[in-house]
């Protein structure tokens, strides 16, 4: 349970590791070890992580322990077991992005997240998988094979960020770098229970740029919202490698405390208008929303003004997808994932115009979106329609034709570039569902403050092993 006090090292927040190191009760070098276990139990059955760097996670967490031995610890998560996804440079490591037509040379720089997260004193203990390129919404590519549900190893665990979800699912490390550029955040965090939060675009620098340019949001994946807090103190700060990161939060995400609910207008739409949603999710949502409602927010059920706008973002990211493949020699498309070849190509074929209206009509989304939060601090929906399904597809039913048919509620809010999170509320039938919360742009901390009420109302159940089915 969230709330409770965790025993066995390789089960702890990276709140409870910061308070002990400080205290001196235990040591980085053994939480490192203790992660560094669980990821040689469990990854064989969930394929979480495709780089493990065992050594050098050792060696960071010695000089840690120096630090804290001298009670000069860098920040509050010197020393916390953690992961960079795939997709995101580490120095001297290899940077394959899920794809076969990646070199194998290693990285000569670090990204600005893990430079950051280097620099606060962060022990890395690997790279977590992605579909190649972050193309789609669960995590599978000809490189590194499939990545599985720890609650049903049958089960697809999501994507793009599923090595991260699963990773934080199983404490396997305890902070999680992911991305985002259409659910790849909340998809994984929804179907794997876990904690994660696609902030503001521009507050976490991103370079080199994403396929999707300004689609794509990094953030935390973590067991509990403090965590991806302590994880935002360090990375959410400007980086002059991205032109974009020009958004400045002042204040301290982790001193960001639950505050009361007087007085907040809540939003629930538990369909958007246009999503046909599971009837065992919507109950467990509208039980989350009731108990908001109970401790004094003003809930009410509305529809933003949108239609789906899934063709409006389909052309963005199929050009996306095609600037990606453009370069390509007719042997290098050859090794890419069909479905991925495929929208590259449909992406190649979009006229310039109809792009355009495309990012007019994205535009238009925007200032609508606006205009609801002049009268609703918050909108919550479902995550997801459903819970996970088979591992190995792309789409849950034959009648989808990309991953945006099963993930109505996330993409338009990659469109807006408004922070939305996923928190778990509750299971159907042994699987994990989320609620997203959305805030307006730069609003982050109200979107926390609900999940945070969320967290204390709803106790997240966590595995120390996968579910073999």
């Amino acid at each position: 349970m969230t709330n409770s006090k965790h025993t066995h090292v390789a089960d702890m927040t990276a709140v409870e590791l910061s308070q002990l190191f400080q205290s001196k009760a235990l040591s980085p070098v053994e939480a490192t070890q203790a992660s560094l276990e669980r990821i040689e139990q469990c990854n064989s059955s969930v394929n979480a992580y495709c780089f493990i760097a065992e050594q050098d996670a050792l060696k960071a967490a010695k000089q840690s322990e120096a630090r804290w031995f001298k009670a000069a610890p860098l920040s509050k998560i010197d020393g916390i077991p953690s992961s960079i996804k795939d997709l995101t440079s580490v120095a001297k490591w290899p940077s394959r992005s899920g794809s076969l037509t990646s070199s194998e040379d290693l990285a000569v720089v670090d990204a600005p997240f893990t430079q950051k997260m280097r620099q606060a004193g962060a022990v890395i203990l690997g790279k977590t998988t992605t579909p190649e390129f972050g193309w789609k919404g669960v995590t599978d590519s000809r490189l590194t094979g499939i990545t599985r549900n720890p609650w049903k190893t049958t089960q697809t665990s999501g994507g793009s960020s599923g090595g991260a979800a699963v990773a934080a699912a199983l404490n396997m490390g305890v902070l999680h770098q992911a991305s985002d550029a259409g659910g790849s955040i909340r998809i994984p965090a929804s179907f794997c229970g876990v904690f994660g939060i696609k902030p503001t675009f521009g507050y976490i620098p991103q370079w080199p740029a994403s396929a999707m340019t300004t689609l794509s949001h990094l953030g935390p994946i973590t067991r509990t919202v403090q965590d991806s807090l302590l994880m935002m103190d360090i990375v959410a700060t400007p980086d002059i490698r991205d032109w974009y990161s020009n958004s400045v939060f002042s204040g301290t995400w982790s001193d960001a405390n639950k505050q009361p609910l007087d007085g907040i207008k809540i939003a629930y739409s538990p369909t958007l208008g246009y999503v046909d949603v599971d009837p065992l999710i919507l109950k467990l949502i509208d039980v989350a929303v009731t108990s908001l409602e109970q401790l004094g927010a003003k809930v009410e059920r509305v529809t933003p003004n949108i239609q789906d706008p899934i063709d409006t973002f389909s052309t963005l990211w199929f050009a996306g997808a095609a600037k990606v493949i453009s370069g390509f020699s007719q042997k290098q498309r050859e090794l890419l994932d069909p479905g991925f070849l495929k929208i590259g190509e449909q992406g190649s074929k979009i006229d310039i115009v109809d792009y355009m209206k495309a990012v007019e009509q994205r535009a238009e989304l925007g200032r609508t979106m606006q205009a609801f939060h002049s009268n609703y601090d918050i909108l919550i929906t479902p995550t997801l329609p459903r819970t996970a399904f088979e591992a190995g597809q792309n789409t849950e039913t034959q009648q989808q034709k990309h991953w945006m048919d099963w993930t109505p509620f996330s993409y338009p809010f990659n469109l807006t570039q408004q922070p939305a999170l996923s928190i778990p509320c509750g299971q159907v039938n042994g699987l994990p569902v989320g609620l997203q919360i959305v805030a307006d742009r730069g609003n982050d901390l109200m979107a926390i403050n609900i999940a945070k009420h969320i967290e204390d109302l709803i106790p997240t159940q966590f595995l120390d092993a996968p579910r073999i089915a």
